[in-house]
Parts: C-alpha cells; sequence; structure tokens
C-alpha cells in the first residue's frame, strides 16, 4: 500500500477526481470518454485524442467537448496537467526532504505550518467532497445485509482499523482484513455479492491493493475508496470514491483529512441509521460489562 508523502501546496483537485465529479454533467458520449479514461487512468489519457475515441468508442470531437466541459483548453492542456500529476504522485517523503533541504529552513516553526496547513486541507476536503459520494457511501454502510471488509496500507491501514471500531459499534457485520497469509485467505475466500470492501490507498499506490480490488469486484463485492486527490487506480473500479487532500506540515503526507473523511461518513451512518445505531450502542455496552471489557 502507499506511504505517506508531502503533497504538492496546489489546492487544485486532481484530474481524476475532476472527471468523477462532472460526470453528472455528461452526455452520454462523454461518459464513455471519462470511463475510458477512469479505466486505465492516467495511461488512457497520454496517448494521442484519436487513441482515446477509439478506446472510449466515440468520435474525436466528443473527448475534445468532454475535456472542454473540465475546463482545459485542448488537449495538449489537459495531457500536461496528467503529467504534472503523475509527478506529483511520484513523489515520495524522501523526496520532499531533499527538496525542502535545497529550499533552505522553513520560514516558521512547526507549530505554526500545522496550524496553518491541516485547517486549511480538512476544510478543503471536505467541501470539494461530492455530496453524491458521501451520500453513496453512508447508503452502503447503512445497508447492514453488506459485510464490511476494510483494507489499508503501512501507514493508512491505521484509518481501517478506526473506521471498523466505529462500524462494529453502530452496525455490525465489520471486519479488518489482517495481513497474516492464510487469515486474510479465509477471510476473502468467500467474498461475493453481499460483501463491501473498504480500500483506503494513498499515493505511491501498490500493485496488491489493485489486485485486491480487481478480484473481490470480479466476484461482485462493491468498493467503497479512500484516497487522496489524484485518486488511486483503484478508482476505475469502485462504487463510491471519497479523494482527500494531503497537505502536511512534514515531508509525509497528511491522513488528517482523510480522517475527516471518516469522521464524517460514520456521522452520516449514524444519522442514517437513527435507532438502529442506538440499539446497537446499547447492546454493545451491555455486552462489555457482560463480558468485563
Amino acid at each position: 500500500m502507499s506511504n505517506p508523502d508531502l503533497v504538492d501546496e496546489s489546492p487544485a483537485v486532481g484530474v481524476a477526481a475532476l472527471i468523477r465529479q462532472r460526470l453528472g454533467e455528461c452526455s452520454p458520449a462523454e461518459r464513455r470518454v471519462a470511463r475510458a479514461l477512469l479505466a486505465s487512468y492516467p495511461a488512457a489519457g497520454l496517448g494521442t485524442v484519436a487513441a482515446l475515441a477509439e478506446r472510449a468508442e466515440v468520435s474525436a470531437p466528443t473527448v475534445l467537448r468532454f475535456l472542454s466541459r473540465l475546463g482545459f483548453g485542448g488537449y495538449p492542456e489537459f495531457q500536461r496537467a496528467l503529467r504534472d500529476e503523475l509527478a506529483e504522485r511520484e513523489t515520495s517523503p524522501l523526496t520532499a526532504y531533499r527538496a525542502s533541504e535545497r529550499s533552505g529552513a522553513p520560514p516558521e516553526g512547526a507549530l505554526s505550518r500545522a496550524a496553518h496547513t491541516l485547517p486549511e486541507a480538512v476544510a478543503g476536503t471536505l467541501a470539494e467532497l461530492p455530496q453524491g459520494e458521501l451520500d453513496a457511501a453512508v447508503r452502503l454502510f447503512a445497508d447492514q445485509q453488506l459485510r464490511v471488509t476494510a483494507a489499508g496500507g503501512r501507514f493508512s491501514g491505521l484509518l481501517a482499523h478506526y473506521l471498523v471500531l466505529h462500524l462494529m459499534q453502530v452496525r455490525g457485520n465489520s471486519r479488518l482484513l489482517p495481513v497474516s497469509p492464510v487469515e486474510r485467505t479465509d477471510m476473502l475466500v468467500d467474498v461475493g455479492k453481499r460483501d463491501l470492501v473498504t480500500l483506503f490507498d494513498f499515493r505511491r499506490y501498490e500493485e496488491p491493493t489493485l489486485a485486491l480490488a480487481r478480484e473481490v469486484t470480479s466476484r461482485g463485492a462493491k468498493v467503497v475508496l479512500f484516497t487522496d486527490r489524484w485518486l488511486s487506480p483503484v478508482a476505475g473500479l469502485a462504487e463510491v470514491v471519497l479523494p482527500g487532500r494531503v497537505d502536511s506540515p512534514s515531508p509525509y503526507d497528511s491522513f488528517v483529512p482523510a480522517l475527516a473523511l471518516v469522521e464524517t461518513v460514520v456521522a452520516g451512518l449514524i444519522d442514517r441509521l437513527g435507532p438502529v445505531a442506538g440499539a446497537r450502542l446499547k447492546a454493545m455496552e451491555a455486552a462489555q460489562q457482560a463480558f468485563g471489557r
């Protein structure tokens, strides 16, 4: 899975996130272009206009109309944005640290940087989150017929664990995917249409996460993805994508905005479940007392 990295301080929404945001405004032909891009992102956009049009089974003018809808002045501008994004996606903590060394000491201390950066990152994340994606995530988590399995990476696994602990409290039937191969296989062997797999994947995305998403979706499971503004490759397979900023006062990407997204989803879930969540919390408290912890 991904390692946290330093984000470019630009607040711009990533191209893939922008595509998903504008899907509802598109014509059917333009939506085919969007799906073709997301299914093989960003590679599908780095070839020629003709190649993308062929992949989407539309005309070249349709591709250009779609890009105009996104706000690009033409195909070269769109490709420059993709290439810039690729460079940002590959940034590592070491790269960011070396860049800060070259630029000299920070003009302010860690506390001042954090006080400026983190609130803006959270506010921007929540402002940019499409309401429809949040509503769709809440609907899926509220479906208690769906078994929830969550997984993350070396760092983002903490977010997956945090989410599962909340889901255990308010809806049950939720579990964290273990690291042990035997336990992991046992948990995944019967994944199917009644499963909701929640993945946390941030830049420097790892192939095993994408492979997991491909396998579970091929078996009929739904995927909810928490990711960054550039969007993990898993976004092309996910039912719901919840992107967040990762702006940080250090060379590591911050998961503070992603944590805010998790807590927003949990709050929406409790609102949607209503008395069901209250009954579950009451039962959990009683069980905790009965079993001694």
